[in-house]
């Protein structure tokens, strides 16, 4: 996140499980958000996701009895593969409290466990729906969308492309971005939630460069 101060609006790209988390905690934690997607609608591959989420050391795991915890996790993630400590440290370290606040904030059913590969415990949950990814998904854009429509602290933008951060000095202080043909600006601390190189699909991305076949 680029931060400005003070500020009581915060700017989150894209519509994802990650965006939506980050402006529910906005709001959860009194501020306005605006959030954008350049798609028509929000969600992200967050609601392709078949298997559910990870997570360690939770009240769902303690109620049925399995026994991990966030080194254990650490240590498998980086078992396999991942170069980043510090990165894997917050993931696995979050991971607990992440699932459980699901479950509390939006009245999610996360109560089956299922033990995947790489994992040394039962630690992937979900609920009985078939694509977890988008049950949970869903749930958060449902609340955002609530406090949208009777408040004035959240705003939901579509077909909005983000195309330059707006700068003072060192501080990222907003975006710009282009909504039908006309370029609009927001201001506030900037939180990126927007997808890595899979989420670019222009004629001269990563994407079709080498795998032209999913761009």
């Amino acid at each position: 996140m680029a931060t400005v101060f003070p500020a009581d609006q915060a700017i989150v790209l894209g519509g994802g499980l990650a965006g939506m988390s980050a402006a529910n905690t906005v709001l959860e934690n009194g501020g306005k958000v605006v959030l954008l997607d350049k798609s028509s609608f929000c969600g992200g591959n967050s609601t392709k996701a078949t298997s559910g989420i990870n997570g360690a050391a939770t009240k769902t795991q303690k109620n049925k009895g399995v026994e991990d915890s966030v080194e254990l996790f650490t240590s498998d993630t980086l078992k396999g593969g991942a170069k980043r400590p510090e990165v894997v440290k917050v993931l696995c370290g979050n991971s607990g409290e992440d699932v459980d606040w699901l479950v509390e904030k939006f009245d999610l059913d996360l109560s089956l466990l299922a033990r995947l590969g790489g994992h040394s415990a039962p630690r992937t949950h979900r609920g009985k729906e078939r694509f977890p990814g988008m049950t949970i998904t869903y749930a958060l854009i449902q609340m955002l969308e609530k406090v949208a429509e009777k408040t004035d602290r959240a705003r939901i933008v579509t077909k909005a492309r983000a195309h330059k951060l707006l700068m003072n000095g060192k501080a990222c202080v907003g975006l710009v971005y282009e909504k039908g043909g006309k370029d609009e600006k927001a201001f506030g601390p900037v939180i990126l939630a927007s997808g890595g190189f899979g989420a670019d699909f222009t004629e001269d991305s990563l994407l079709s460069k080498h795998r032209p076949d999913l761009s």
